[in-house]
């Protein structure tokens, strides 16, 4: 398959992009490279999938030096912004892809209560031009990251695909949810297979400096307190990102087909008649914050100084995915437990900022 792929600089996207080049399609990444959060780690990852062949301690990567692709003669990779319409038109007329997988966003819930705006050019502008250029160019299937935030003030858990979302905690949920209601839209209208992937507190090696394994990390080794919200009872369907990527890579690889045994009387949100489809992946099995922190605290051999605040406007308390959808539909389910998850983000993470263990 020729695949394009959007946020190949991101957490998850620099995963996804080497599984699908090993196993041999045929990549275009596209990145704005934004600096949401520290660059460095973006261009790490570039340099890991081999964009990027050599990477120099402080040195200022220019756009031009991206285009040094030494791994994989498949892959090429490009500089975009997803509000940049007249160019993304013209990259899908260039390439011809068969499937997208959209993992471009502005993330972040507690960014999305002090910048509004980015969310609305990145998250909703950038989408509608993406859905565009898939009508316009007969893509054979569109799969894109939504988020465990949309099921906002739903208490009722596990979270289930076919429960009411109507009520987003922030604008960052809110953007999600219109990224499912417009994706709903085009398979309906123009028959475009659409299939929408509500991941659940994804972390790992190569993860976000901006989510709590990073700073949990970090703050521990420097021998600086973390920020405990909600007293820490707190709990998250924590999702390891190798389960979050061979998710993605069987659904772009099943296209939905529409369900033929919908009921407009009695509508179920997660399918449509419509090529439409919408799954959880989480790792079906919530672990309480403190646990997560003990697991780390001994992966690390230290215990962490604890900042016990409470919740964050934007947060929820809990969140636990039902994943049935997913085992029935396309015989899958996340296992990686959170003791092997955490240490093989450690392991990376010393690695990767030279971090002696033992002197800490």
């Amino acid at each position: 398959m020729k695949i394009l792929v959007t946020g190949t600089a991101g957490f998850i996207g620099s995963h996804l992009a080497i599984k699908l080049l090993e196993r041999g399609d045929e990549l275009v990444g596209l990145d704005n490279i934004n600096d949401y959060y520290d660059q460095s780690v973006k261009y790490g990852r570039l340099q890991r999938s081999g964009i990027i062949a050599e990477l120099k301690d402080g040195e200022t990567i220019e756009y031009n030096e991206l285009l040094k692709s030494i791994k994989y003669e498949n892959y090429k990779f490009i500089k975009l912004n997803l509000e940049d319409k007249e160019n993304l038109n013209k990259l899908f007329e260039d390439e011809k892809f068969d499937t997208v997988i959209n993992l471009a966003a502005q993330a972040g819930v507690r960014y999305s209560l002090t910048n509004p705006l980015a969310y609305v050019q990145s998250n909703i502008l950038g989408f509608v031009n993406l859905l565009e250029a898939c009508r316009h160019n007969k893509i054979k299937n569109l799969s894109y990251a939504s988020s465990s935030s949309v099921y906002g003030l739903n208490e009722a858990q596990p979270f289930s695909t076919s429960s009411n979302v109507d009520h987003p905690m922030s604008l960052y949920a809110a953007s999600k949810k219109s990224n499912e209601l417009m994706a709903h839209t085009y398979s309906h209208l123009y028959n475009i297979p659409t299939t929408g992937l509500r991941f659940f507190t994804v972390y790992g090696p190569w993860g976000r400096p901006d989510m709590a394994l990073y700073l949990f990390t970090k703050a521990i080794i420097e021998d600086k307190p973390i920020d405990v919200f909600n007293h820490g009872n707190m709990q998250r369907d924590f999702t390891y990102i190798d389960d979050i990527v061979e998710g993605i890579i069987r659904v772009n690889d099943n296209a939905p087909k529409g369900n033929k045994n919908w009921d407009g009387k009695n509508p179920d949100p997660s399918s449509s008649p419509a090529p439409y489809k919408i799954y959880n992946i989480g790792n079906n099995n919530p672990v309480k914050l403190m646990d997560f922190i003990e697991a780390l605290e001994k992966k690390l051999g230290k215990t962490a100084k604890k900042n016990m605040l409470p919740i964050q406007a934007g947060d929820v308390p809990s969140t636990y995915a039902n994943v049935e959808d997913l085992i029935a539909d396309l015989d899958y389910k996340p296992q990686t437990s959170i003791e092997d998850g955490i240490n093989n983000f450690v392991d990376w993470y010393v690695d990767f900022f030279k971090v002696d263990l033992e002197n800490i």
